[in-house]
């Protein structure tokens, strides 16, 4: 009888076998290869996507993750090919720029359907012709409603960050964009701008919060630190804000009326992307309802998939009445940053010093 169960088991194994190379077989057939190459942010992808992906396609996946666009772009500027990259809006603008993207082929790809509109054709693509929109979501104030004002939140926005009541319970992003950004927004200018005179005053804004309000320059210890409490006040993207309501009842989320950043993430392939017809495949397949919900639901931020949008946003999702999920749409005062590598080396030079004043 066990040889017999042993001669069944290595029947199983080899039809098992078998029935796992016809798989990478078929794979070749249809794409050209079996393995896709993906480059993506960290902690940015759902429990069971990529394994997912893989099963249904008959194929392997390497993953490898980057924690910043330019060190993605140096990654690919040294010759490193991937099949999909996961950038943000300014670097892709950057990478369509300097001829580094392939066009999607929209034809392979019938959930676009699925996307929702606010994502849709945003400046640095205007008809996703390079780009298919992963994530997005915007940059906003968490703060301990119980002791913070909503009102005083809402009439002073980003210049709250500069009210001495809170001095020592500050979090700021180690980021000379977002934080820019934030003042250039304070100040009433587009967080675009070329002047001169509006960088020097953002700059005087930034350098008068880093020496009287004893700010804390943190990146993703934020989430983490606001869900416990740490402090009363945030700059944080709302994805992570949305995190952080979840976690802890004490905390609100607040967009500015002097506008904000409204941010996406979305998947290209590359020029040199050594399996195009995969990498499709693999975009198709994130939009589909399934990933996407996995993807939302693990990581937190917004999906691009309406329905799976509306669905964690409404009653019964996870993130019903979670003000910090959903994105603000069509608000004339929100932007989404432009390439400009003149201004971010400005920004860099300025940010630098503003840290190093006291």
């Amino acid at each position: 009888m066990k040889r017999i169960l042993a001669v069944l088991l290595i029947c199983v194994l080899t039809f098992t076998g078998c029935a796992s190379g016809n798989k990478n077989s078929d794979a070749i057939s249809k794409y050209g290869s079996d393995t896709l190459k993906v480059y993506n942010w960290g902690e940015y992808v759902g429990e069971d996507v990529i394994r997912n992906f893989e099963k249904q396609f008959g194929v392997k996946v390497i993953y490898e993750l980057f924690d910043s666009n330019e060190m993605m772009y140096t990654k690919i500027q040294t010759g490193d090919s991937y099949d999909i990259l996961v950038p943000s809006d300014y670097m892709i603008e950057r990478l369509i720029q300097e001829d580094r993207l392939s066009k999607i082929d929209k034809s392979l790809i019938p959930n676009l359907s699925n996307l929702a509109e606010g994502v849709k054709n945003l400046p640095y693509d205007t008809n996703n012709d390079y780009s298919v929109p992963y994530f997005w979501g915007s940059v906003g104030i968490v703060y301990n409603h119980n002791n913070v004002s909503k009102e005083v939140v809402e009439e002073q926005g980003f210049n709250i960050l500069k009210n001495t009541d809170y001095k020592g319970k500050l979090y700021m992003y180690d980021s000379e964009r977002d934080s820019f950004m934030v003042a250039f927004k304070a100040l009433a200018y587009s967080m675009n701008t070329e002047n001169q005179d509006e960088i020097n005053k953002a700059y005087e804004w930034l350098k008068e919060l880093n020496d009287t309000m004893e700010p804390v320059y943190v990146t993703d210890e934020v989430i983490d630190n606001m869900a416990n409490g740490a402090k009363d006040l945030a700059v944080v993207y709302s994805g992570d804000a949305a995190y952080i309501l979840s976690e802890n009842e004490d905390m609100s989320f607040y967009m500015p009326s002097e506008g904000t950043n409204i941010w996406s993430d979305a998947m290209v392939i590359p020029s040199n992307a050594p399996n195009p017809k995969l990498a499709h495949e693999f975009i198709n397949y994130i939009l589909s309802y399934e990933a996407s919900l996995d993807n939302s639901s693990t990581v937190g931020y917004a999906s691009s998939n309406k329905q799976v949008l509306e669905e964690m946003s409404s009653e019964g999702g996870d993130y019903y009445e979670n003000e910090a999920y959903l994105p603000r749409v069509g608000y004339e005062k929100d932007e989404v940053f432009k390439h400009n590598e003149i201004l971010k080396q400005k920004l860099t030079e300025l940010w630098i010093k503003v840290k190093a004043s006291k």
